[in-house]
């Protein structure tokens, strides 16, 4: 079983910048992680996720252009780079991982299996 622990949340406002980083317990090879989030009253929503063995990234509508998902080379931590920060990008943001591709399941957080607790990200105006 992979553990997972995120860090790096915290209060930000508007336009600001946080990179968060989820670091496994073990190295990963063929592994799809994905980050996810959820705001109070809100459904789940998938941000970014990107398989481990090609660096292929995916990212949602929402954060295309401003959220950079990525991986150290020892493939051990991964990292969403976090710019022009909104208020609505409010929410609690957990790492998440399953073994294979990401392709075509990275946004449905019900194919993934170990996730961390997660850290908070608040954006004000």
């Amino acid at each position: 079983q992979v553990q997972l622990v995120e860090s790096g949340g915290g209060s930000v406002q508007a336009g600001g910048s946080l990179r968060l980083s989820c670091a496994a317990s073990r190295v990963l090879g063929e592994d799809c992680i994905g980050w996810f989030r959820q705001a109070p009253g809100k459904e789940r929503e998938a941000v970014a996720a990107t398989y481990s063995s090609t660096g292929s990234t995916y990212y949602s509508d929402s954060v295309k252009g401003r959220f950079t998902i990525s991986q150290d080379s020892a493939k051990r931590t991964w990292y969403l780079q976090m710019n022009t920060l909104k208020p609505e990008d409010t929410g609690l943001y957990y790492c998440t991982r399953r073994n294979g591709l990401c392709y075509g399941v990275w946004s449905n957080a019900n194919a993934f299996g170990s996730r961390g607790q997660g850290t908070q990200v608040t954006v004000s105006f």
